[in-house]
């Protein structure tokens, strides 16, 4: 049976479809619409008619930034806001008359990472997405470990700063209001009076400036994953995401994470991804 998958991003969109052999045959990337629930309906439904489109017998799974709750089958906990609230899946199955499978974009990374990825050698994975928002997957001997609430491994929105910065789902202080992209671009215009994206902000870091920006960075990062440890105490920890390719978080940003364990002794390996961007298409498509 050949296998579509579909990765929601925040940004972009991108199908895979799959042989039985999980070779690839066909790929393709198109930006997300921005606010528009329709669209991404229209969007995702365009992508799948077209990876099928000469092939009838196909399973098909779906990554999106956020997850279903049990109860209702309504979208939650995503920074794509228009999709909270909304039966995604009903929807899309409806539009295209298949049924599918949807599972959280951290999920699907971590599960990509921790069986054909990087992570592959590990028992207990925990996987990290930060780009656009911040978000975590378990793994457990090859199993998803989503939890009972479907909200296993959402370090995004643990409170890193009490009465910090407002976040969209209410509270305050998220990890994501202060490591995600768009938050360490806000703290870069905020410290310069200038608006710079992420990879310019880089090259620029070795002035008084961007040292502070940097300091800032890494003891939020640090703290975040430390909790992290402290509570779980996985065997590996992989990033994913765009910012997974700033080089400094696999050194100071590992020493930083280290720093706030609660251990006299730590080794927990923090490494780079193996896939890319392409572990949540790949995780979409193996759900099924």
């Amino acid at each position: 049976m050949y296998k579509i998958g579909i990765d929601l991003g925040g940004t972009k969109t991108e199908s895979i479809l799959l042989d039985g052999n999980l070779n690839v045959l066909e790929r393709k990337r198109v930006q997300t619409p921005q606010n528009n629930y329709q669209e991404i309906i229209a969007t995702i439904s365009s992508l799948v008619l077209e990876m099928s489109a000469n092939i009838s017998n196909f399973s098909l799974g779906v990554c999106i930034p956020g997850a279903i709750t049990k109860q209702t089958g309504l979208i939650k906990n995503s920074n794509t806001q228009c999709l909270i609230g909304k039966p995604l899946k009903e929807d899309l199955e409806n539009k295209l008359g298949k049924k599918i499978s949807i599972e959280n974009d951290a999920n699907c990374f971590t599960m990509t990472e921790a069986t054909m990825g990087a992570a592959s050698e590990f028992s207990i994975v925990f996987g990290v997405i930060m780009g656009t928002g911040v978000g975590g997957g378990i793994v457990i001997d090859k199993k998803l470990h989503s939890g009972q609430n479907s909200i296993g491994g959402e370090w995004g929105h643990h409170t890193l700063h009490h009465n910090g910065i407002s976040c969209y789902c209410g509270k305050n202080g998220c990890v994501e209001t202060y490591i995600s992209g768009p938050a360490l671009e806000k703290q870069w215009t905020q410290l310069t009076r200038k608006s710079q994206p992420l990879p310019e902000i880089l090259l620029n870091i070795d002035n008084k400036i961007g040292k502070k920006w940097k300091c800032q960075f890494l003891e939020n990062f640090g703290y975040g994953l430390a909790n992290v440890i402290d509570i779980l105490d996985p065997d590996v920890i992989v990033l994913g995401g765009g910012l997974s390719n700033i080089d400094f978080l696999y050194s100071e940003g590992k020493q930083s994470v280290y720093d706030k364990v609660f251990s006299d002794y730590i080794d927990t390996p923090i490494i780079k991804n193996k896939l890319g961007d392409s572990a949540g298409v790949f995780g979409a498509a193996l759900l099924t």
